[in-house]
This record gives structure tokens, sequence and C-alpha cells, in this order.
């Protein structure tokens, strides 16, 4: 385990309280809130280090760039098309092993929304 840092806390802070998963390029703009002088490449290295150690996971959506977000329980996402954030959905469907062709096993699963975020649908 690394030392933590000011750059590791301001990331981890923003993370955190975001309450859905960042782009680095999110995560630059708010951790530079509490250290000005942090750039990219200091959060990617973060990330990573955050990754290994289980602190942050990173979120792939399909044609979209990784996001990350705090480690937590199990959840799926939504992607706003129009504004391209994506925000946790703390649901899951126990109904979804009716899915399941007869004979196949799931061992895990992820369910991917795509809509209109309210900001956005408001926007329209």
């Amino acid at each position: 385990m690394q030392r933590t840092t000011k750059q590791r806390s301001a990331i981890r802070k923003a993370t955190e309280e975001s309450g859905r998963p960042l782009l680095p390029q999110e995560i630059l703009a708010l951790a530079q809130k509490t250290v000005p002088q942090l750039n990219l490449a200091t959060v990617y290295r973060n990330l990573n280090v955050m990754v290994e150690e289980g602190e942050v996971t990173p979120v792939h959506l399909p044609e979209q760039p990784t996001r990350f977000e705090k480690s937590g329980q199990h959840h799926h996402h939504f992607l706003c098309r129009k504004c391209e954030r994506v925000f946790d959905i703390h649901q899951c469907s126990e109904d979804i092993s009716r899915l399941v062709p007869t004979g196949f096993e799931v061992d895990d699963h992820n369910v991917i929304l795509y809509g209109s975020c309210p900001s956005c649908k408001t926007g329209s």
C-alpha cells in the first residue's frame, strides 16, 4: 500500500463525492479544486494504483472511454446519450435468470441502460 498524498486524497474525494463514474478528465477538474497544480498524468498514475488496491473500479462501457468509480457493491449503469455522463443504478433485477437459455449458467452480469438524464431531458 502506497502512502497517501494530497493528490491521492483529492482524487479519492472526487470519486467518493461524485456519486457516478467519472472520466479521468472529470476527476482532474474536481481534484484541482483542492490541488490546483494536479495534472492528468498524476491522475492516471494514481488511478492505476487505486485500481490495483481495489479502491476504485474501472467502468467499461461499449464504445466509451473508461471511467472510474469508488469500489463498492454490485450495480449497473445508465449512459445519457446526449451529455455522455454515466450514472449508477443501485437496483438489480433478481429475475435476470429468466433471460438465460436453458442449460446455461450465469456467473456474472452487467446491465447498461441508455437514454437521457433529467438535465438533458428538460434541456431539449
